[in-house]
């Protein structure tokens, strides 16, 4: 196991994205049951076809609500975690000595915050990173996304509606209740890459659950729908808990091909010093940071 591997699960074991559960809305309690921080696959048995989440797919209906929840709506997940079938944890090999570097921005209540140090980090140093921006979060930071639109060296992404973590059984991470079923799966992307699309004039390529936790059935929808489910591969910041000084160890386990996470909703963190301390030796090392979409078809 890798050291940045080791850096992602020990995050996780203590309340990874905890910068994110504030976010979640505690009026909603799953159906199906919760699953314990850290546990990356969970196995159920294997469900007898038609309903299999295995099952060879058939021709792909129209991406609606409807047609998602005829589809999907009965099948069982066999894995819950950060690692589903189609879910990119690396870039590919002819990324080279690439990082990409992702923040997360997730809305809700304790979630709306800017980090500015650290968006003008990026800039200063003309570092280019995907920003994955959740719907309540634009809303409340309209003139910051026109900028941050505007500005070529960020990559907007999709982080969802209302930052779920995405399950089609009701399935929880960190106390944040998951999406029950195949339809609150489709709402959960649909709803904000619609208004990203709105804004941007294109549909977002890339998507990442609240949590980034999703089930394989969920990451099937999400590639039907027609976006790239982006994980991680070095957990920078564990939701902006992490001192400067942890950051600044998490960020430099980062080797050629990691897809480091990392929160731009948290100014009072860590993230941004740490991330300062961490892109100059990244950048004389030889590495260079690119957006998802730069090496990521």
């Amino acid at each position: 196991m890798s050291l940045g591997r080791r850096v992602v699960l020990a995050a996780g074991a203590g309340g990874f994205l905890a910068g994110c559960a504030a976010s979640s809305d505690p009026g909603e309690r799953p159906r199906g049951p919760s699953s314990r921080p850290g546990s990356a696959t969970v196995r159920t048995p294997p469900p007898a076809p038609p309903s299999s989440a295995s099952a060879p797919p058939g021709p792909a209906p129209r991406a609606t609500r409807v047609a998602t929840v005829a589809r999907y709506g009965r099948m069982t997940p066999v894995s819950w975690g950060f690692t589903a079938p189609g879910v990119v944890t690396e870039l590919p090999p002819a990324a080279g000595r690439a990082i990409a570097l992702t923040f997360d921005a997730c809305g809700g209540p304790g979630g709306g915050g800017y980090d500015r140090e650290l968006i003008d980090l990026l800039r200063a140093r003309k570092v280019p990173a995907t920003l994955f921006l959740n719907a309540r979060w634009t809303d409340a930071n309209r003139a910051r996304f026109d900028q941050l639109m505007s500005d070529p060296l960020f990559e907007i992404a999709n982080h969802g509606t209302r930052h779920r973590p995405l399950s089609v059984s009701g399935r929880s991470a960190y106390g944040i209740a998951g999406t029950r079923d195949a339809g609150e799966v489709f709402d959960e992307v649909a709803g904000n890459r619609d208004k990203l699309t709105a804004l941007l004039g294109h549909p977002p390529r890339f998507f990442r659950s609240g949590t980034a936790y999703c089930d394989d059935v969920a990451a099937r929808i999400v590639a039907e729908l027609g976006e790239r489910f982006a994980g991680f591969s070095v957990n920078a910041d564990a939701g902006a808990t992490f001192t400067p000084a942890q950051v600044h160890r998490a960020a430099l386990t980062a080797t050629a091909g990691s897809i480091v996470i990392g929160h731009m909703n948290h100014p009072a963190g860590g993230t941004a010093e740490g991330m300062a301390r961490a892109l100059p030796a990244l950048l004389a090392s030889g590495h260079r940071f690119v957006r998802l979409s730069d090496v990521v078809h």
